[in-house]
C-alpha cells in the first residue's frame, strides 16, 4: 500500500511539473502581447497565477518525497540513517500531520464559502473558478498527508533495523 501510494504522489509530482512549461509559455504570451501589441488579458494573467499555485500546491508532497524540501541540513547530513529516520518520524508526527489537519481545518469553510457562490475573478474579463483553486488547498494537505504516512513507515522500518532501509535512506540523502 505505502509502494502505492509513493508511486501516485511520483505520478502527481511529475504530472504536475508539466504545468511549468504551460507557465512559461503563458507568461511569455502575457509578455508579447503587453510590449509587442501593447495590448494585455486578465485572464492570461490570472492564468499565470492559477498555474503558479497548482504547480506548488499539488507538488508540494513530491518535493517532500523526492527530499528537495528546505532545511537546515547543518547537522542533520551527520547523524546516520537511524538518527535521520528518528528525526523525519517525529517531525511528520508531530508537525507536518498535524499542520495539515490544521490547515485543513482552517480552510474549510473559506473553500466552502468560496464554492457557495461559485466564486470567480474579481476583474472584469478574468478567469472564473477561484473556488477550484481554492479547493487545491485541500489537495496539497491530502498529499502532504499521504506522504507523510509514507515516510513514517518507511521511518519506522529503519528505525527497527532493517539495513536494507537505512543504506536506501542514506543513498537518498
Amino acid at each position: 500500500m505505502i509502494r502505492a501510494l509513493e508511486a501516485f504522489i511520483d505520478w502527481t509530482g511529475r504530472t504536475v511539473s508539466w504545468l511549468n512549461l504551460a507557465l512559461v509559455l503563458v507568461t511569455f504570451m502575457v509578455v508579447v502581447l503587453r510590449y509587442a501589441f501593447d495590448s494585455g488579458s486578465i485572464a492570461l494573467q490570472e492564468t499565470t497565477t492559477y498555474l503558479h499555485a497548482s504547480i506548488f500546491l499539488i507538488g508540494m508532497a513530491y518535493t517532500l518525497q523526492q527530499d528537495a524540501h528546505v532545511r537546515v541540513d547543518i547537522f542533520y547530513n551527520r547523524f546516520s540513517a537511524r538518527t535521520r529516520a528518528w528525526l523525519d518520524l517525529f517531525g511528520a508526527l508531530f508537525f507536518l500531520l498535524p499542520f495539515m489537519l490544521f490547515i485543513s481545518w482552517i480552510s474549510w469553510s473559506y473553500i466552502l464559502d468560496s464554492w457557495a457562490v461559485h466564486e470567480g475573478s474579481r476583474e472584469a474579463g478574468g478567469l472564473p473558478g477561484v473556488f477550484l483553486l481554492k479547493s487545491l488547498i485541500l489537495v496539497m494537505t491530502g498529499l502532504l498527508s499521504l506522504q507523510a504516512v509514507c515516510q513514517i513507515a518507511q521511518n519506522i522500518r529503519i528505525i527497527l533495523h532493517n539495513n536494507d532501509d537505512a543504506h536506501q535512506h542514506e543513498a537518498r540523502q
